[in-house]
């Protein structure tokens, strides 16, 4: 059922821009596809979302890498310095994600002007959270300080910081410019900025961290320049785009950008902030984890880390492919067909499965080989190392279809605008019995870290599960609008 048309007197009616009516969408009914249209559809908009995501893995791989030349304390700077930053930054990815099903419902709903308020609204949401934010992150080397890391690494980590904190604006402001080029299924253009930002992050490193090209050496500094500039980038590449190319111009998403929608901007930040909190949870579980591994010991932290690299490697499929399900979802909701609802969320959970039980299978059969990527396995130090991650991702195998679940369902529900009670199973999911069940097993049964990670999949399992259901009884829950 397609969300009510707005009547607010935030409207736009200033005559600055332009404000006739906008040309209808071309989305045709959902209700008209048949499942393979809808199989064809939702891979053809996943693809390059999903390449995009391993390309952004890639990305950070080359901070690390080129961190890792400079010294040993400077790549723990910069990870001591990224596990509190880009978590901040996660909190604001998930609330300005709020647009990817406002604009899919607005577009399904042929609402083109709508799209725009939701668009320029998402980026206020972004503006208001860099400014929020942008002071603690200059308090996060007292924190390091506060929990008795290492002074040298504390204010090499405080140099990173000093100029990275530049890149949340443009950062959030490109996961909004997506959210719109994704709802036309325009997700090519979004895997192509995002190799182009490969290449400029490399090169920003290369010149600015290690003083080439007649430039000053600025270490950690210059790579936190360098993700600055990678993601204006990036934004500006994307709204560039969205401003000169004729299938976007009529939207005029920077008409009036100084003026407030309340309206919007409420209904943005209602229903991005469960998502941001749900971010959080999932990545404060794993970070939990990491804590706890870390008292078993220090071979069990180092396998972890490699056991949770190669999960977070299979986990962008699904991740990719959960922000296309989003679109599709929303798309149909729009447009007020609940068939069309169902196709998008089940063909997306095959997909995903699909993918999951290759990735299962790899972690089950090859885990030696998997973990031979990361650590040497002719060096003999690193034996109890390899056996321990190479146990972790048999049980990673287990835990890799209720991962991919619950990130496609809770994309299914996000395109529905429902976020709040997925907010809550993922807080009781992941904190009380994911980590309750970690404890247990790792601890109290004294099955340590295998035990851990036992726990990690019964967290994921139980959010899978209700989740699932949830989407099951959408039309007796209304989520739909069926009574």
């Amino acid at each position: 059922m397609p969300a009510p048309r707005d009547k607010s007197p935030t409207s736009d009616m200033s005559a600055t821009a332009p404000e006739s009516p906008l040309p209808t969408e071309s989305v045709p009914p959902a209700a008209s596809r048949p499942w393979r249209d809808e199989f064809l559809a939702t891979v053809k908009l996943a693809w390059p979302l999903v390449v995009a995501q391993l390309a952004s893995i890639s990305l950070n791989a080359t901070d690390v890498i080129m961190m890792g030349w400079l010294g040993p304390d400077h790549i723990a700077a910069g990870s001591l310095a990224n596990s509190l930053f880009f978590t901040l930054f996660l909190g604001g990815l998930g609330l300005v994600s709020a647009t990817s099903p406002l604009i899919a419902q607005a577009i399904g709903a042929r609402r083109g002007k709508e799209v725009r308020r939701i668009v320029r609204q998402g980026l206020w949401a972004a503006a208001l959270f860099t400014i929020l934010v942008t002071p603690l992150v200059a308090r996060f080397p007292i924190a390091f300080r506060a929990l008795g890391q290492d002074p040298v690494v504390s204010d090499l980590a405080a140099t990173y910081l000093s100029t990275a904190k530049w890149m949340v604006f443009p950062g959030l402001g490109l996961v909004v410019m997506r959210a719109l080029l994704s709802a036309r299924g325009d997700t090519t253009v979004v895997l192509w900025v995002t190799v182009l930002g490969i290449f400029v992050n490399a090169l920003g490193n290369y010149a600015l961290m290690f003083g080439n090209f007649g430039l000053p050496r600025l270490e950690l500094a210059g790579a936190g320049i360098s993700t600055s500039i990678v993601h204006m980038v990036m934004f500006l590449t994307l709204l560039g785009y969205v401003l000169f190319h004729r299938r976007y111009r009529r939207y005029h998403v920077l008409a009036r950008l100084y003026k407030p929608d309340w309206t919007r901007l409420m209904q943005v930040l209602r229903i991005g902030t469960p998502i941001s909190l749900t971010i959080l949870s999932e990545v404060g579980l794993f970070g939990a984890a990491s804590i706890l591994m870390g008292m078993l010991g220090r071979a069990e932290l180092a396998a972890h880390a490699v056991a949770l690299q190669c999960a977070s490697i299979s986990f962008m499929i699904p991740l990719g492919l959960s922000q296309a399900t989003t679109v599709r979802v929303g798309l149909a909701f729009g447009a007020g067909d609940r068939a069309g609802i169902g196709r998008a969320g089940w063909v997306s959970m095959v997909v995903g499965m699909g993918f999951m039980l290759v990735a299962a299978a790899l972690f089950l059969f090859f885990p030696q080989r998997l973990v031979a990527f990361y650590l040497d396995a002719g060096d003999p130090a690193n034996t109890r190392t390899l056996a321990l991650a190479a146990s972790y991702l048999g049980v990673a195998a287990a835990f890799q279809l209720v991962d991919g679940a619950q990130a496609i369902m809770v994309a299914a529900l996000r395109g529905l605008s429902d976020t709040r009670v997925p907010m809550l199973v993922a807080f009781a999911g992941y904190w009380v019995f994911g980590m309750g069940t970690a404890w247990l097993c790792g601890f109290v049964l004294g099955w340590r870290g295998v035990g851990i990670w036992l726990g990690l999949a019964a967290g994921l399992a139980f959010v899978a599960i209700i989740l699932t259901m949830r989407f099951i009884w959408r039309d007796r829950l209304g989520l739909t609008g069926a009574g």
